[in-house]
């Protein structure tokens, strides 16, 4: 499975980044094989609105098939549940510790988002 980690950096031992639409960067994990794919999300830092949608859609088009992060809008959230992504909240710690959470099923899935728009 590819799992898309939000974190501040491109590897694997960065940290976390616990927001998803302006999260410096997305780790994506193939749980399976290891590989490892960095995606910089430098387009949605800034962005006035629609960092979360934005992000939700680069996502999808890596191949991601779910999300591990802290936090999630509603908007990213509606889109990454359309695309058939899941949403795995809580993640802390490092992308490696993340993805090791996620394989021992130590993340919760998520129904709904849990913070409002725009949230820093």
């Amino acid at each position: 499975m590819r799992v898309a980690v939000t974190a501040q950096g491109p590897k694997l031992s960065d940290a976390v980044d616990t927001r998803f639409g302006r999260a410096a960067w997305f780790v994506i994990v193939d749980t399976e094989t290891h590989a490892v794919e960095p995606v910089k999300n430098e387009q949605n830092l800034d962005a006035a609105q629609g960092a979360g949608i934005q992000a939700a859609q680069a996502v999808s088009q890596h191949g991601a098939q779910a999300v591990l992060t802290g936090h999630c809008g509603p908007k990213a959230f509606r889109v990454l549940s359309a695309a058939g992504i899941g949403v795995y909240l809580g993640a802390q710690g490092t992308v490696a510790d993340t993805v090791e959470q996620f394989r021992a099923r130590r993340l919760s899935k998520a129904v709904a988002a849990d913070v409002e728009g725009h949230w820093a």
